[in-house]
């Protein structure tokens, strides 16, 4: 499982969202949600973006990227 899936169940469930109203937000059936869950799909941009407000987080945040020192 990819830390975007991982990420997407742990701050849904820390907003105490289900699949379905999270879904709702970004205009998706929760079978969207659950597919990103299970890492058996990935949304666009556009969608993590909506996801990332949706859960008032970071898009960094939600897929897992880290700040790297240059």
């Amino acid at each position: 499982m990819s830390d975007f899936s991982t990420n997407l169940k742990k701050f849904r469930k820390l907003k105490k969202y289900s699949q379905t109203e999270l879904a709702n937000f970004v205009g998706y059936g929760y079978t969207a949600i659950a597919n990103y869950e299970s890492g058996r799909n990935e949304p666009s941009i556009e969608v993590l973006i909506k996801l990332a407000n949706a859960l008032d987080i970071t898009v960094d945040e939600l897929i897992g990227a880290e700040k790297k020192e240059i």
